[in-house]
């Protein structure tokens, strides 16, 4: 089942993509954290709660369960379980990579072929919150593994679909970077400059799960955040 309805915002500016008795899925603004961090903000998980909270007129806490996580700069699907029930098999499909994850980029410089598969070797150095892509296995690296392909040449860059096969630290930002498509407004791995909004042209496109209770296969969409290359990248 591809699920490609009309997204509805909420009073708390939540885009909702999806809801049933077990999942909720949200589509992320730039900026918004997923869960709590050391800046204090309000993270997107309390938000949702909030939601829920007023939405079905719940007395005491709310429960949500995050399954899984995009950086800060990044928009698109954040996949919530709203029962303690979904929470467990959703987190083994995402840990046993049984999801399917594209994501929609835009880079300044074209990749070296219109397809192709990068695999690299990630180490992370959490005190700059950064993950570094080696060709070969180094100590304490990881494998990251992902699929590209050119969508669309645009005017002044390229709009790249990532199919994630690893879920690693920046995998996408860090894997890129190492063959000099760095992703447009990401100065932490060698963009010319950032974007107004903060954020990185780095969205969470699609994701495609077996429902956790009903066992049927969905597939959810996000639409792009609104601005100009991002709607070039749309229009026909």
């Amino acid at each position: 089942m591809s699920i490609n309805n009309n997204p509805h915002s909420t009073p708390s500016n939540l885009q909702v993509l999806f809801e049933d008795n077990h999942l909720i899925v949200i589509n992320k603004r730039v900026g918004d954290i997923v869960q709590g961090d050391k800046t204090g903000d309000p993270p997107l998980s309390e938000v949702v709660k909030q939601y829920l909270k007023e939405k079905y007129n719940k007395p005491g806490n709310v429960y949500l369960g995050v399954v899984h996580r995009l950086d800060r700069p990044t928009s698109g699907i954040v996949l919530f379980s709203k029962t303690s029930k979904a929470l467990p098999r959703l987190n083994k499909m995402f840990a046993q990579g049984e999801t399917k994850k594209l994501y929609w980029t835009v880079v300044k410089n074209t990749p070296p072929q219109e397809s192709g598969t990068l695999t690299h070797w990630l180490v992370r150095n959490p005190k700059q919150n950064k993950s570094y892509a080696h060709e070969k296995e180094v100590p304490n690296s990881k494998k990251a593994v992902l699929d590209y392909r050119i969508v669309k040449k645009l005017d002044n860059y390229f709009l790249l679909e990532i199919d994630l096969k690893t879920g690693r630290h920046h995998q996408i930002r860090a894997q890129l970077a190492a063959i000099g498509c760095t992703i447009k407004g990401d100065l932490k791995y060698g963009a010319d400059r950032s974007n107004k909004d903060g954020g990185i042209h780095l969205h969470a496109r699609s994701l495609t799960i077996v429902h956790p209770v009903q066992r049927e296969l969905i597939t959810l969409l996000a639409p792009t955040p609104e601005g100009p290359v991002w709607n070039a990248c749309i229009s026909e």
